[in-house]
C-alpha cells in the first residue's frame, strides 16, 4: 500500500485484535485533527480526516400504531443542528 506506512514494532506490540459477538456496542469520538508520531510528518503520506454528519429522515410511525393518532409536530418537524449551524 503506497498510502500508508507500515507499523513499526511499537505499534505492532500495542494492537490486539478480537473477534467477539456484539449485543451493544459504544464509541469514543473526539474532535479535532489527526494526532501523529513527529516522525510521521516527514513521510510523504497525507494525513487528514474524512467529516461526516448524521442526516435524519422523515419521521415514520410504527406500522402497529392505533388509526387516528396523529404524528406530533416535533417528530415530524425535527431537525438535527449541526455543530456551528443556527
Amino acid at each position: 500500500m503506497k498510502d500508508i506506512r507500515q507499523p513499526n514494532d511499537r505499534e505492532l506490540a500495542q494492537t490486539l485484535i478480537l473477534a467477539l459477538p456484539l449485543a451493544e456496542a459504544s464509541a469514543k469520538i473526539r474532535e479535532g485533527g489527526p494526532v501523529d508520531e513527529e516522525e510521521d510528518y516527514a513521510l510523504p503520506l497525507w494525513a487528514g480526516v474524512i467529516p461526516l454528519r448524521l442526516t435524519p429522515q422523515p419521521a415514520e410511525a410504527d406500522a402497529r400504531l392505533g388509526k387516528g393518532i396523529a404524528m406530533p409536530s416535533y417528530a415530524e418537524e425535527y431537525r438535527r443542528r449541526v455543530k456551528g449551524e443556527e
